[in-house]
């Protein structure tokens, strides 16, 4: 055995950088193309959020009165700066400078639901935090302390934010619902209903995959036997378990997608395919 991979010097620091890691000066032995599940992660990611940000922002194109779309990016629209008829749950609060979106309120909410999430957490702490980057592959960080300080310790609320996501997807469901509307007021259906309807399904799907909706179900249960509606649902819950990361990439796309056909029709650039109206 090499000095190289002995040396016995004096270490601070934690995980590869510990004094009884061997010394190897390479970050990593690897040669296959570990950077670029991160690199595709970082920029899917920050895809999202740019286009999000800018959505939440504009106050544009976000409510087809004729058919009562409404994009889950400003639902449920509580200010007087909202359009008519955008707001389906009044208008508490009066006109809102450009600088706070109309969305404000749930917002937060879902961002926190969505940072703290079990799979996100793995998702940017690899590819944004580099903790680590791949297998075998050193990290910049010195030290390690957790989730036991800020902002990380914030994530310890990961189950506060999923009570939050399910009033939200509550509310979500009541707009999809209401999707369904005539263009002379009574039932209809169209493209765009299909398509809010599918996000909303999905956002469910996502939602109660969650971890902690599974630990909700059935986590503090010592005998199944004596709960079996709750057992049941853990079962359901478990399954859609397997399928959270699926889940957490797919309700993104479904939450663009949906967004951006509702902008099309608003602004005119569209017109939605009615199936029934």
């Amino acid at each position: 055995m090499s000095a190289a991979t002995t040396s016995t010097a004096p270490e601070s620091g934690t995980g590869v950088f510990s004094r009884t890691r061997a010394r190897i000066s390479a970050r990593t032995l690897r040669t296959d193309r570990w950077w670029l599940p991160p690199l595709i992660t970082v920029i899917g990611l920050g895809a999202f959020v740019v286009y999000a940000t800018v959505r939440s922002f504009v106050r544009t194109a976000y409510w087809v009165p004729d058919y009562h779309y409404l994009t889950p990016f400003y639902s449920p629209c509580l200010s007087t700066s909202c359009v008519e008829g955008a707001s389906h749950f009044g208008t508490p609060f009066g006109d809102l400078p450009m600088f706070i979106p109309l969305g404000f309120l749930v917002l937060p909410f879902l961002l926190g639901f969505r940072l703290t999430c079990y799979y996100y957490r793995k998702a940017y702490y690899r590819s944004v935090w580099f903790s680590p980057p791949a297998c075998a592959v050193a990290e910049p960080h010195a030290k390690y302390t957790g989730e036991t300080r800020l902002p990380l310790i914030i994530q310890n609320a990961h189950r506060y934010f999923f009570y939050a996501a399910v009033i939200i997807s509550v509310i979500n469901t009541y707009d999809a619902i209401g999707a369904y509307h005539g263009e002379s007021g009574g039932f209809g259906m169209g493209l765009g209903s299909l398509i809010l309807t599918g996000n909303v399904i999905l956002l469910w799907a996502y939602t109660l995959s969650c971890h902690s909706c599974r630990h909700i179900a059935g986590g503090r249960l010592k005998h199944f036997s004596a709960h079996p509606v709750r057992y049941w649902f853990w079962t359901q819950v478990s399954k859609l378990n397997t399928r959270h990361m699926q889940l957490a990439w797919i309700t993104l796309g479904t939450l663009v997608l949906t967004d951006f056909y509702v902008m099309l029709v608003a602004s005119g650039t569209i017109s939605d395919l009615r199936i029934i109206d």
